[in-house]
């Protein structure tokens, strides 16, 4: 038995072909009125955590500009911001917000920078103290004349953001405070840890305690503060933060007594203050 063809009718064809057609040229008329209406004419641009002034958009229409250009161009010019969005608001209004970088730690050079998470660069007017941030030294002499905006792919950089990581990670180190990260040399890489405010509260109620590096408690080298020092070296972070962490929580009530704590070797290397 042959198989029978369906066809359409030329007529019912004819009149799909018609619809089309409209609706074509609806959609263009639409098109065409929506970019030559002064209705949608910009007439106010609205600006978040930015002092940038947009003033070169208005006048245009809202549907012709290009907001991907602007968002690119105005990022370019924002080395502190992990993007800037552009909005359109109807009939007449465009948004723009700029989403700032978040600090993870500053880094000393001739003055200090900031770092986010993803490694890049920008200015802060932060104070060390007031950002309540870990500083990292010995990028000096592998960076010259760092540049807001730039991810630098180094190992110390990324063994750093590492440290920081992990740090936060761990609730070990709850209460603890990450103050300075050292990464000079890969190998050598270390973190001093501040103490929890449990600990230095007791040695400022009780002055005369010799056990806490606290000013009210005995005389210490200048630029040293409450706390230990802790050398990772570069490789298997996690696994020695996790190590680290174990060991924070055996030695507590017994952490001022802390010199420093080597975690490069085989076996962890405690070193205790006034102790040969």
């Amino acid at each position: 038995m042959k198989k029978q063809k369906f066809k359409l009718p030329i007529k019912i064809i004819l009149i799909l072909a018609i619809i089309l057609v409209a609706i074509f040229f609806i959609i263009g008329y639409i098109l065409q009125a929506l970019t030559t209406s002064d209705f949608f004419v910009i007439k106010q641009v609205a600006v978040r955590n930015s002092g940038t002034s947009f003033d070169y958009l208005k006048g245009k229409d809202i549907f012709s500009l290009d907001l991907r250009f602007e968002s690119q161009k105005a990022l370019a010019n924002c080395p502190d911001c992990r993007r800037v969005r552009f909005a359109r608001v109807l009939p007449n209004c465009i948004f723009v917000d700029f989403v700032k970088r978040q600090p993870v730690a500053l880094v000393k050079f001739y003055k200090n920078f900031a770092i986010d998470e993803q490694g890049i660069f920008f200015y802060s007017s932060l104070a060390v103290e007031e950002s309540g941030l870990p500083v990292i030294y010995g990028l000096e002499t592998k960076i010259f004349g760092p540049k807001p905006g730039t991810k630098y792919n180094l190992v110390e950089i990324n063994l750093a953001l590492n440290i920081i990581k992990e740090f936060k990670a761990n609730k070990a180190f709850q209460g603890f405070t990450l103050k300075r990260i050292d990464v000079a040399s890969a190998q050598s890489a270390g973190f001093f840890l501040l103490l929890p405010k449990q600990a230095v509260d007791y040695a400022r109620a009780n002055p005369r305690a010799e056990w806490l590096w606290l000013p009210e408690a005995k005389p210490r080298p200048a630029g040293q503060w409450s706390g230990f020092q802790v050398f990772t070296g570069e490789n298997n972070i996690r696994e020695k933060m996790m190590v680290l962490g174990g060991l924070v929580m055996q030695a507590a009530g017994d952490w001022a007594d802390i010199k420093y704590i080597d975690l490069r070797f085989k076996e962890p290397v405690i070193k205790l203050n006034n102790v040969l």
